[in-house]
């Protein structure tokens, strides 16, 4: 099988979307990190704040983008992190836009 791809990662990762905004976890800046370790993928992601209810819905969201678009992946593991805190300023362009913020 060809190695796992940064991209397909990505790609995966943009179909998970913040069910109270409608925005993925890419453009929102949730996720910090990347890596492919022996074929199977670990994620170092954050929320808006520690206290969101949305973890465990995250972590099978993201499960589930990944193993469905990247069959070869031998593992997925989420890392919750919180330093540094997330801050709007992490969002894309265009998920400030979509929010309404001048970006």
């Amino acid at each position: 099988m060809p190695p796992i791809a940064r991209e397909q990662i990505v790609a995966a990762l943009q179909t998970v979307l913040d069910p109270e905004v409608g925005i993925d976890v890419i453009e929102l800046g949730l996720v910090y990190g990347i890596a492919v370790i022996d074929g199977g993928v670990r994620l170092d992601m954050t929320m808006t704040s520690a206290a969101c209810p949305l973890n465990s819905y995250f972590q099978e969201a993201v499960e589930w983008a990944i193993r469905s678009r990247i069959p070869q992946a031998t593992a997925v593991e989420l890392h919750w992190v919180w330093q540094p805190s997330w801050d709007p300023a992490m969002m894309s362009p265009e998920a400030r836009r979509q929010m309404g913020w001048r970006t």
